[in-house]
């Protein structure tokens, strides 16, 4: 059995061995496992029960990687995405006013596209087909988007009727509780800890505790309690035409997330054969589909690849049993659930400023001396946060990339998919417009 399990899993080819997997697997989890707390804290504010969108998470969490693992055979470990989290919630329940079931059924729509696309290869051409930059200003915009969310949550910024927003009171003691969690975080980030973000929210949270600035009380758990979100999607409501929009965003940031976590990852872990591609890419994105179809029904938001996967890579994992372990753990992480309820704002918020902050690392990819990419990257960059919208971001970016590239007389440059999705962007901006 072992001998053809390190068969299937090409242990002789890359070099692998069991503990280094397991442990690398451990790593991943541990890097990772802070969605755990923050995934929840995000989507209970739709309403959603905490217990059961914590039992989702982890469900969905373990799902997707152990698929991964099987089927894709790369270390790739999957959850539900953040930024992803925060559209459902901040875009697309609280702004927009549809309620968490509808959105969920959004998000089944979104899993069940991908499967279709990625069957017609359709995901793989839009992977060729999107300008790099782009994606690298999409992901600092969300990782903004993240942290201006998380600088809210713990008080540190707050509403102004004269400047927008303003300095929040530092010395109210759930903000100073948040700003000890981020001083702790970034202190554990800096000697390179790897579960500095999980060790952050649960000493913080502690730390509430202690300080009575928790009001939560020990509940009787049942894994029966995720029936609260389990098979509640609205999918009815969802196929309405007002929603075809947020389904495109759900599926278009995916797409980013995955792109971005596959070009990080496959870089440290050598995933990339001699033509600069990733085999067996169509297995990446089919597992990647079904986990978020999977996650929808159980009650969660998207699922997609996770940048943390790194971690478990550079600690010495090559194959899928790196991504299995990480998913075995998110099942004993199941039994955490009745702790959601335990995890202040004030300790999920500075995880959320600084995964933000990690986000950031990407605009480093951007050619920031030539105006053609650069405004673009920048609009989508700024647009994102203060629209508080993913969708209006990667409008403004796409639209001025290309109308930019027309206007250098560059055309010819710009692929035909990113003329289609600039189409699409402009009849967005006619429809909002009319409404």
């Amino acid at each position: 059995m072992r001998i053809a399990l390190e068969r299937y899993f090409e242990f002789d080819r890359l070099g692998a061995q069991w503990r280094t997997e397991i442990l690398a697997g451990v790593t991943t989890f541990m890097t990772m496992a802070y969605i755990v707390f923050v995934n929840p804290s995000i989507l209970h504010e739709t309403g959603m029960p905490i217990a059961a969108v914590t039992a989702a998470t982890c469900i969905c969490a373990a799902f997707g990687s152990i698929l991964m693992g099987v089927l894709a055979r790369y270390p790739l470990a999957l959850a539900p995405g953040m930024g992803l989290n925060a559209y459902f919630t901040y875009t697309v329940v609280k702004g927009l006013g549809v309620p968490w079931q509808t959105a969920l059924g959004a998000v089944f729509l979104s899993g069940i596209a991908f499967l279709i696309l990625t069957a017609a290869g359709v995901r793989q051409m839009i992977v060729s087909a999107i300008p790099f930059e782009l994606y690298s200003a999409v992901a600092v915009g969300i990782g903004l988007f993240i942290a201006f969310v998380g600088l809210r949550n713990a008080g540190i910024v707050v509403p102004s009727p004269a400047t927008v927003v303003t300095m929040g009171n530092l010395r109210q003691p759930a903000t100073l509780l948040a700003i000890f969690g981020l001083l702790l975080m970034a202190a554990l980030l800096a000697w390179n800890v790897r579960a500095a973000i999980l060790i952050g929210i649960v000493v913080t949270a502690v730390l509430g505790i202690a300080l009575g600035e928790v009001s939560w009380r020990p509940q009787a758990y049942s894994l029966s309690d995720i029936g609260a979100t389990a098979f509640r999607l609205d999918i009815r409501s969802a196929l309405r035409i007002g929603l075809v929009e947020i389904v495109f965003v759900f599926l278009f940031v995916d797409l980013f997330d995955n792109v971005g976590t596959l070009v990080a990852v496959g870089k440290k872990a050598g995933l990339f054969n001699e033509a600069r591609e990733i085999p067996r890419i169509n297995r990446i994105l089919f597992s990647d589909a079904t986990a978020t179809v999977v996650g929808s029904l159980a009650g969660t938001s998207t699922v997609t690849s996770y940048i943390e996967s790194a971690a478990g890579v550079v600690a010495g994992g090559k194959t899928g049993v790196t991504a299995i372990v990480t998913g075995l753990l998110f099942l004993v992480a199941l039994f955490l659930a009745p702790l959601a309820g335990a995890i202040p704002s004030a300790a999920t918020a500075p995880a959320l400023i600084v995964v933000g902050s990690m986000m950031a690392m990407h605009a480093v990819e951007i050619p920031w001396a030539d105006p053609v990419i650069a405004i673009p990257c920048f609009l989508t960059m700024l647009a994102i946060p203060l629209t508080f919208s993913i969708a209006n971001g990667m409008a403004l970016g796409f639209t001025a990339w290309t109308v930019l590239k027309v206007a250098r007389g560059q055309w010819r440059e710009v692929s035909w998919m990113v003329y289609v999705l600039t189409a699409l962007f402009v009849l967005r901006f006619f429809y909002l417009g009319a409404t």
